[in-house]
């Protein structure tokens, strides 16, 4: 079962700071840029925590982020800089937003809700969280380092869940007031926060997801972190993850056995997911035209004459349904279209479930086989870069800094759900859901 706990949340003192100044991006969608940026915008920004500038070094040379991380942190509270809340309680959380490069006509206004809480952390064996995509080792050991200096949690993971009646919605907004928190964001973002401390509310809405199965949305490296930082610290024969009394508890067994999550119902209208397009570098005697040649025998292949981002992704668009891309090459680009049982063929090592979904196709037919890139490079991203905006995979490849770009449709929430309850994992950056959750409107502290 699901469980889920209120909390007493560090929160920025806005009698001191600005919230607009110090909450930031999640760390892993920070550029350099941003990292500037944001350190220029506040001494007290949250960047300084979770993605530091190497500032400090030990005796022995090493850039040492997550000491001055430990230390930053220690200091804003006792500054009051971030202040705790006086009663447990969990947060309503409401998204406002506009679809990133909208074309007319897709416009409006969507709203995302959810709500913030403790969530308990459980082995994916149990089956009560499942994943959808693979994790590495680099960002885990990232994150631990800085878990394990700060003994907190700074940003949440972002969970899915199911509730068709929609509970929460009628317990969380039906009647809510002004927010306690209203800050926009660099993406026109508009994120508001209510804090919920009445304890009979709390109740219910620990007691409705109670049979509830979760899927991680995003924050697939901090839950696994997290988990094992968990298991370190479980009391007894550390099997205090998996071994709970029935019935409302009002705080986990131990703090470490749970982390800081935005719950989101999977029912709900404003859950937007965002294709993640594909760029590889660096190949040498890479040959567009013989790459397409052989292709062929994989996928129809229809050229396009127009390097306008927006008509490609409108082209591709028109494939929604299909297995498609669009390459996008120096000596043109083409319409890529799957050719029905050539993926079951080929694939046969592949779950039946993932062998249409594009990103499966591309990276097993295209990037291994026809490419030769293999898992372990796509891992260390050697010759693969990832980018949200087509136009500037377009570019990249016009100013000859990529071979080819692969403009890709999104994965739908049904592909998603299906994969992720099934225990299977997508490749890596399969989904990118839009808006992200910001940094630092929340924070748990373990000590």
């Amino acid at each position: 079962m699901a469980r889920i706990y209120p909390f007493r949340a560090l929160r920025y003192n806005p009698s001191l700071v600005r919230l607009h100044d110090v909450v930031t991006q999640p760390y892993d969608k920070i550029t350099p840029a941003m990292q500037q940026a944001y350190y220029q915008r506040s001494p007290y920004n949250l960047v300084r925590i979770i993605l530091g500038l190497p500032e400090l070094f030990d005796g022995k040379g090493t850039r040492d982020v997550y000491r001055r991380a430990a230390e930053d942190f220690a200091a804003w509270k006792r500054e009051g800089i971030l202040t705790q809340e006086a009663d447990p309680c969990i947060y309503a959380y409401s998204q406002t937003f506009r679809l990133p490069d909208a074309t007319p006509g897709q416009n409006a206004l969507c709203e995302r809700r959810g709500f913030i809480a403790l969530g308990e952390l459980y082995d994916y064996a149990a089956k009560v969280v499942f994943r959808h995509e693979q994790t590495l080792s680099r960002p885990k050991s990232d994150r631990y380092n800085l878990l394990k200096a700060t003994h907190a949690h700074f940003g949440q993971i972002f969970m899915l869940y199911s509730d068709p009646g929609l509970t929460a919605d009628r317990l969380l907004f039906d009647s809510t007031g002004a927010p306690d928190i209203e800050v926009a964001d660099e993406y026109e973002v508009v994120h508001r926060i209510w804090r919920i401390s009445d304890p009979v509310t709390i109740n219910l809405m620990t007691t409705a997801l109670e049979d509830n199965k979760l899927i991680i949305a995003d924050g697939h490296h901090r839950y696994e972190t997290a988990l094992q930082y968990a298991r370190e610290h479980a009391p007894g024969d550390g099997d205090g993850l998996t071994k709970r009394n029935p019935g409302f508890v009002s705080q986990p067994p131990y703090p470490e056995a749970a982390t800081m999550m935005t719950f989101v119902n999977m029912d709900r209208p404003g859950l937007v997911i965002l294709p993640t397009h594909r760029v590889v570098h660096g190949l040498e005697h890479f040959s567009p035209t013989a790459l397409v040649e052989r292709l062929r025998t994989w996928f129809r292949v229809q050229p396009v004459e127009t390097n306008d981002p927006s008509k490609l992704i409108e082209l591709l668009g028109a494939e929604a349904g299909k297995t498609a891309f669009v390459a996008v090459t120096a000596a043109g680009n083409f319409l890529l279209t799957s050719i029905p049982g050539v993926a079951d063929s080929l694939l046969k090592d592949v779950p039946e479930r993932q062998r249409g979904l594009g990103t499966v196709q591309l990276h097993a037919l295209i990037l291994e086989k026809a490419l030769g890139i293999t898992p372990e490079a796509v891992a260390r991203q050697d010759n693969l870069r990832y980018l949200r905006d087509a136009g500037e995979a377009v570019d990249q490849v016009l100013r000859h800094e990529a071979n080819i770009a692969f403009l890709m449709n999104p994965v739908t929430l049904d592909e998603l759900r299906e994969v992720a309850f099934a225990g299977e994992v997508l490749p890596q950056k399969s989904t990118d859901f839009f808006p992200k959750l910001l940094s630092g409107l929340t924070i748990y502290a373990m000590d």
